[in-house]
């Protein structure tokens, strides 16, 4: 397998990349996987009910799991949850075996676009722009390391995100759009 057969898409809640992984994946053609839908499916349960019985450890233990399972497919864009990069191992495998993409977004974007959900459960607090705002100070630098591409979403549709993301990975030789 090569780096080149695969797109991660990695950055915080709200940065929009299941949207824009979904909409890249039908573009190219190729299979389209949110690993926090993956947990979820396997689990039997949703992200919120892990984090309210299990606490934050074992999610991303489960995270561990599946990142190292999904991470082995070929032709894949991989949505990550915004906490994947915390984890040593999940970046090791993430820069290995597929081009990362880190969509950037603002805290304030962040919290318009997760707002009227209840399925974030580290924003189920009164202090939601506070939490984004911390969690952004530790993921960030992550999130810059990694990427070998770096897109930013803020007032962009999907679309015109997917059509710079396709411009960028043509750069970098990705497999599928040399078809």
């Amino acid at each position: 397998m090569s780096k080149l057969d695969n797109v991660f898409l990695i950055g915080p809640m709200g940065s929009g990349k299941t949207a824009v992984g979904r909409h890249l994946a039908r573009d190219l053609e190729i299979e389209f996987v949110d690993s926090d839908a993956e947990i979820e499916q396997r689990a039997g349960v949703d992200i919120a009910f892990i984090f309210d019985k299990e606490g934050e450890p074992r999610f991303r233990e489960r995270e561990k799991i599946v990142i190292a399972d999904l991470t082995q497919r070929k032709n894949i864009i991989l949505a990550t949850g915004g906490g994947t990069i915390l984890e040593a191992e999940n970046r090791e495998l993430l820069s290995a075996n597929g081009i990362i993409v880190y969509l950037k977004t603002s805290v304030k974007q962040q919290l318009e676009r997760t707002q009227h959900t209840k399925k974030r459960p580290l924003l189920l607090t009164d202090t939601p722009t506070d939490v984004l705002t911390r969690l952004m100070e530790v993921r960030k630098p992550y999130y810059e390391e990694l990427a070998n591409i770096i897109v930013d979403t803020g007032g962009q549709r999907v679309k015109s995100t997917v059509a710079n993301i396709k411009k960028r990975l043509l750069e970098h030789s990705f497999s599928p759009l040399k078809k």
